[in-house]
Parts: structure tokens; sequence; C-alpha cells
């Protein structure tokens, strides 16, 4: 009975550990060592005490993952995995070169590369080809997407 008990103990132990080191080594450790608990019950105690087992095994299993996808997500040790940063902004609007006036660098095709101020902007022609050289305004800026025309 005492192999029983501490495989139950090491592998709901390992499957813990894989939170902190993931790679699915050692959950399949933990999963292994709890069907080899349910399994010694069965040959060595019979129908009964080895189905006691599996479903401890089960009820354990489903509480330990409710509890997991409850509280893990706001403790300590899970602030060390959880980013804290926004998803998805990126951070590159430039609302500042709206109706600014430069110069296309490149032949725009639609994109290409322009001087507007003191900055080389990626912009895209709104529509048509633009030659180099041409005077250009921005009519638009849709995140990294800077759309100018030619005046």
């Amino acid at each position: 009975m005492e192999i029983i008990i501490i495989l139950l103990i090491l592998g709901a132990s390992l499957i813990f550990l894989e939170t902190l080191l993931p790679g699915l080594i050692t959950g399949i450790a933990g999963v292994i060592c709890l069907l080899a608990a349910v399994i010694l019950g069965y040959r060595d105690f019979g129908f009964q005490t080895g189905t006691f087992i599996l479903g401890g095994v089960i009820v354990g299993g489903a509480i330990g993952i409710w509890c997991w996808a409850k509280y893990f997500s706001s403790s300590r040790v899970a602030k060390k995995f959880i980013s804290e940063g926004a998803v998805g902004d990126l951070g590159v609007d430039k609302p500042e070169l709206l109706n600014a006036a430069g110069v296309a660098l490149t032949q725009l095709r639609p994109s290409g590369m322009a001087k507007i101020g003191n900055q080389r902007v990626d912009v895209l022609a709104e529509s048509g080809l633009i030659e180099r050289g041409t005077e250009i305004k921005v009519v638009a800026v849709e995140g990294m997407r800077v759309v100018v025309r030619a005046i």
C-alpha cells in the first residue's frame, strides 16, 4: 500500500511541477505514476479498491485542474510567467504626419519611401504611380500605413 501512496503523491507533484517546468516530461512522468498506482491498486487489492483509487485520481485531477485554472493565474508564482504588456499595441501610430507635406524619395508604385519633415517614412500612394521627387501630402495614417497623394 505504501508504494501506491508514494506513486499517487509523486504523480500529483510531477503534474503540478509541469506548470513550472514546461516541456511535457514531468507531466508525462506524473501521469505514468498515477496510472501505475491505479494498476497496482487493481492488482494488489482487487476490483473495488482499484476502482476507488481510480475514482480518487479522477476526482483529484478534476479538482486540481479547477483550482489551477481559478487560482494559479493570480498567484505570485504565475506573475513570473505572465506578461503585463499590452497585446496588439505596437506603438507605431504616427498621427503627427496627417496633412504633413513631403517629397517622394523613391518612385511610389504604389509603395515606397518619402521624406516627411525630417524623417524617412514608408508610404503608400493613394492611387496610381507617383514619380520620385514629387511633392506629396499625407491624407491618412492607419497604424503603420501612411497614405499619400501627389500635390
